[in-house]
């Protein structure tokens, strides 16, 4: 049996039809809202579509202007450094300053305790664990998580952001193990930057909350239509007198201040000895109702992340793979060879590796970046007393030798 619910326009002028399946085997379920006139859907007022809740029994993604927010790649190391910068997830990075002891920064494994974001399918959290912070919080001291955004990315998502009646919405999940209210911060790099200042409200300690925050438009901001920095989100666990102010609104555009940042803060989980941090499920969206995550393909957000960041493994103990440099006399022995990216990176990446490096006759390598553009790098490698031909760049021959080379075109 088959059958179908049509609905016709008052005016005649068209029609939507839902067609029921075929056999019970091929059911589909569609959750509608409990609006007492019916509607199944409606605009916001940004022209977005409202107000269907789910299709499968699954989430219905949206277009997530923030890459890995779910912390699925960590291509530089899935585990913990303590360190700061760019270290261990893709995009995120932990800035610090003024510490007694080096926080430490890791991809973390989320598992059903994790109640709330668990549920929702996510299974990494960016964990960030404070150290041993013995003299207190100083003026100086400051701890934060950073990601950043393209200005075209910005200037082309749809959002009128210059209309104080357009939308973006930022969405992520937190937890703490010591509870009180923390702060962040959004940060526009072009024209006269701008500030925008929120709070995630006071969390309990070691309990997921969701953070939503609704942003409006603003007359002074700008983002240029190009591949440079344009938006920082800054979500902190800390920072001291010397970065904040009592006044800074919440909730409202302002001129940026490296001095004045977000309102002051008294940061009981930066004075305590090993608490940890952690988020996920980082989500910026066009329009002012936060969307269900959109989740992606590990190889959907890892295509993304190597925009930024490509790292190609020459190996390990187990494996050795081989990249063959061409060597001309005139260059002094040195051989040269290509590499090819696997995805458009964002400008001319710098490079730098890890581990170590020979050539074919045993020299150390100390590879070097001899050019390179957004689709392709010619590196070189070593000397030796081989004029002409092939030779290759692989890792160091002991057994515990390891060798990543490295491209950046991070923001």
């Amino acid at each position: 049996m088959s059958g179908k619910i049509k609905l016709n326009a008052a005016s005649g002028g068209g029609s939507v039809s839902i067609q029921a399946p075929s056999s019970e085997s091929n059911n589909r379920t569609l959750t509608l809202p409990s609006d007492a006139d019916g509607t199944i859907v409606s605009k916001d007022t940004t022209n977005n579509l409202a107000n269907i809740a789910s299709i499968n029994s699954g989430s219905i993604g949206t277009n997530n202007l923030v890459i890995n927010g779910a912390f699925t790649v960590a291509q530089r190391s899935s585990d913990p450094v303590n360190d700061d910068s760019y270290r261990t997830v893709d995009r995120f990075q932990l800035l610090y300053g003024g510490t007694d002891n080096h926080p430490t920064q890791a991809q973390h494994a989320l598992t059903s305790s994790d109640t709330g974001p668990y549920e929702k399918g996510f299974r990494f959290s960016y964990h960030i664990t404070n150290g041993d912070q013995t003299s207190g919080a100083g003026t100086n001291d400051n701890l934060y998580i950073q990601t950043k955004l393209e200005s075209q990315d910005l200037a082309n998502s749809g959002w009128n952001y210059t209309s104080a009646s357009s939308f973006i919405t930022l969405s992520f999940w937190v937890k703490s193990s010591v509870a009180q209210n923390f702060y962040g911060y959004l940060r526009t790099m072009d024209g006269t930057g701008q500030r925008y200042a929120f709070e995630t409200g006071s969390l309990s300690a070691d309990t997921w909350t969701k953070v939503t925050k609704t942003i409006s438009g603003n007359s002074n901001l700008q983002f240029d239509n190009d591949a440079n920095e344009g938006l920082q989100i800054i979500i902190a666990p800390f920072f001291g007198t010397a970065f904040t102010d009592s006044g800074v609104s919440l909730n409202a555009w302002g001129a940026y201040s490296s001095s004045a940042r977000m309102p002051d803060n008294t940061s009981t989980w930066y004075t305590t000895n090993d608490a940890t941090f952690e988020i996920t499920g980082v989500q910026l969206e066009v329009g002012s109702t936060a969307s269900a995550f959109a989740m992606e393909t590990y190889g959907d957000t890892l295509r993304k992340c190597q925009r930024y960041l490509y790292i190609l493994d020459m190996g390990s103990a187990s494996n050795n793979h081989f990249l063959l440099l061409a060597r001309f006399s005139h260059n002094n022995g040195v051989g040269y060879g290509d590499v090819q990216f696997p995805t458009t990176m964002r400008n001319n990446p710098s490079f730098s590796y890890l581990g170590t490096a020979i050539t074919q006759s045993g020299y150390a390598g100390d590879p070097g970046l001899y050019a390179s553009t957004p689709t392709m790098a010619t590196l070189y490698g070593g000397t030796s007393t081989v004029a002409n031909g092939i030779t290759y760049l692989r890792r160091g021959s002991d057994s515990n030798a390891f060798l990543k080379l490295v491209f950046s075109a991070e923001l």
